[in-house]
Order: C-alpha cells, then structure tokens, then sequence
C-alpha cells in the first residue's frame, strides 16, 4: 500500500523506470512527438519538462545535470540549440498530450505526446520563419552603374579641389642612337 504515492512507478523497479524515462524523453527530444500509452505519456511529461526548462540557461552545469538523465550527447545538443530556442519565451507546459483511442492487441489507451512548438496544425500562432532572399536582375544592376560613376566623378572633383595646385613642367627626353659600331663598343 503506497501512501501519498508522487507519480506513477508503471509497473517497473526504480533502475528500469529510470532508463525507460530516459530513453523515452530522448526520443522525444529527437523526433519532437512519440506514441505511447497515457500513463507512459503522463510520467515522461513529468520527467522532460523539468529539462527543458533547466535547456534554457545554457551553462555548463545544466549541460551536466540534463546530460545525467538523457545519457545521450547529441540529444542534450538538440535540446539545448533547437528545442531550448522555440521555447524561450514560454513559460511552461512544453508538451502535449493528444489521446488516440485503445491499443488493438491490449484494448490500452494510446496516446501521442510531442513539444507544442514543433506542431504547426495546433499551433496557428507560430509563424513559420521567411528565409529573405534578394535576386538583382540586370535592371537592378543598370540602374546602379550610373549612380556608382557618378559618385567616382563627384569624389574625384573633391579630390582635385583639395590638392594643393603644384606647376609641373614637362620636359621631353631626347634618345641618343650611336650611328656606328665604335660608339657602341665605346659605351
């Protein structure tokens, strides 16, 4: 008889509850939505989003501590650089459980959970990111030539006017061709 009983032990020792949690919390990170039963779903709630809250604060200790339960590198990486990013201004509640109906083999209620801001159809108001992309065509390019020559001659102008005038004189140099081989062997 398990008084004031916390959560659900599903049936399984501590060691194996612990490691199911784990596995099951890694997929959902992964994947961002999982099928399970309703008690499964209902205990990896409780477990994850203490984990997705502690993503935020992106320090090494809560790398560690997240690390400690997931036991899966490059999950802690997603959950810190994906997951941790959609859900920074949400306060909690990062998970969704939709049921499904009864399982055929076992008649157990099934049910999906997944991180409510990776589901666009509930989420209407999450606007999906525009990727900005600029396409010049030749037009674009003709109409800024000009202004670009114009600008030069303009800061060539500039230029002139605040170089101090210097009269240069120009002297034409004059080449002497030896007219016979004596002078060249004389050189």
């Amino acid at each position: 008889m398990r008084h004031g009983k916390k959560f659900n032990h599903l049936g399984r020792k501590t060691a194996h509850r612990k490691s199911m949690l784990a596995n099951m919390a890694s997929s959902l990170i992964e994947h961002k939505r999982i099928t399970t039963t309703i008690a499964k779903a209902k205990a990896l709630r409780i477990y994850v989003e203490p984990l997705i809250t502690k993503s935020k604060n992106d320090t090494t200790h809560s790398r560690r501590t997240v690390f400690a339960y997931l036991q899966n590198k490059e999950v802690v990486t997603t959950l810190f650089r994906e997951v941790a990013e959609k859900v920074a201004t949400r306060p909690g509640g990062y998970t969704r459980i939709v049921k499904l109906g009864n399982r055929l083999g076992d008649n157990a209620e099934m049910a999906i959970i997944e991180l409510v801001d990776f589901n666009e159809t509930y989420n209407p108001n999450a606007t999906p990111e525009k990727k900005t992309t600029r396409r010049r065509g030749a037009k674009a390019k003709k109409a800024d030539a000009p202004v670009a020559a114009d600008a030069k001659a303009e800061e060539a102008v500039v230029v002139e006017e605040k170089a101090p005038k210097v009269k240069v004189e120009e002297t034409t140099a004059v080449e002497e061709t030896p007219d016979s081989e004596e002078e060249k062997s004389a050189e």
